[in-house]
């Protein structure tokens, strides 16, 4: 993700995703105008061209369970000191959704 037509928000978020992802850390955020909580698995770009975040949502919008969030409506990352296991049964780490993922859980053997 470098380059003019990437912003220098949507960069640091993708830093800070990335960063929660290899550390296993519960990621809080923002996400059109709501707070929540989840624990991210997988960032990428999808299908259709756009910066998706796959995650466990804890707290916050619809209830639990996987969501995908467009980082475009994702503000305000910050990673948690609470640790997450990355082995939820419904983690599908090659997940077709995605032309290219950026980071991930690693998939447990």
């Amino acid at each position: 993700m470098t380059g003019p037509e990437v912003d220098p928000h949507t960069l640091a978020a993708v830093r800070i995703i990335c960063d929660a992802i290899e550390r296993m850390r519960v990621l809080a955020f923002a996400y059109e105008g709501e707070e929540r909580s989840a624990d991210p698995y997988i960032l990428g770009i999808s299908r259709k061209g756009i910066l998706v975040l796959s995650a466990v949502q804890r707290s916050g919008g619809s209830g639990r369970g996987f969501r995908s969030f467009h980082i475009e409506g994702l503000s305000s990352p910050r990673i948690t000191g609470q640790k997450f296991f990355g082995n939820h049964p419904d983690y599908n780490p090659k997940d077709r959704d995605f032309e290219k993922i950026l980071c991930q859980v690693k998939p447990r053997d």
